[in-house]
């Protein structure tokens, strides 16, 4: 019977686990906004790095608007996660 229990106790530490943990209020809105730019600044480096082109001048571009987009990532705090 003290399985039953137990396996609410974990059950119950998970739910606890899994609960927002409570963040200054002034840095919410401000932390949304950083998070939407990284993930929009992502996925525009993705679509880049994707790109095939035979086109020397349409690979410089993408090359420079690449190290734009990095530079961008870089100054929000982005790391590069491999």
């Amino acid at each position: 019977m003290s399985k039953g229990w137990e396996s609410k106790s974990v059950e119950e530490q998970q739910n606890v686990a899994a609960m927002p943990k409570p963040v200054a209020k002034g840095n919410v809105a401000e932390d949304a906004e950083k998070k939407r730019q990284v993930q929009a600044l992502t996925m525009q480096r993705e679509r880049i790095l994707s790109e095939r082109t035979a086109s020397p001048h349409r690979r410089s571009a993408l090359s420079a608007a690449l190290i734009d987009i990095e530079e961008k990532l870089s100054e929000l705090g982005w790391t590069l996660h491999l």
